[in-house]
């Protein structure tokens, strides 16, 4: 295969490759923001949550889920770059009230 070939397809997995490393971490940060909103939410510290969420994945969009003695923190964001089009989702769940 000839060089000028070669070239644009490796960039090109590189390029897919560094982008699902982004990915993935921003969906590690995302579930780690939303466990933690989620206990502080299970305190009773709104203030603190929406802290949580705001610093530790900004840009989502949080929901908020009251079931059974546990409370839930959903986030819906997004990435840049080539894999923007993937929807990416985090939960986080804690007992609610010191349950």
């Amino acid at each position: 295969m000839e060089f000028a070939v070669a070239l644009p397809a490796v960039v090109l997995v590189l390029v897919t490759l560094a982008a699902g490393v982004v990915l993935v971490d921003r969906v590690g940060s995302m579930q780690a923001a939303a466990g933690a909103a989620a206990r502080a939410l299970g305190r009773g510290d709104q203030a603190a949550a929406d802290r949580l969420v705001r610093e530790g994945a900004p840009g989502t969009v949080a929901t908020v889920r009251h079931a059974d003695g546990t409370v839930c923190v959903d986030l819906v964001g997004r990435t840049g770059g080539p894999l923007s089009a993937v929807p990416l989702t985090a939960t986080g769940c804690a007992a609610e009230a010191g349950r």
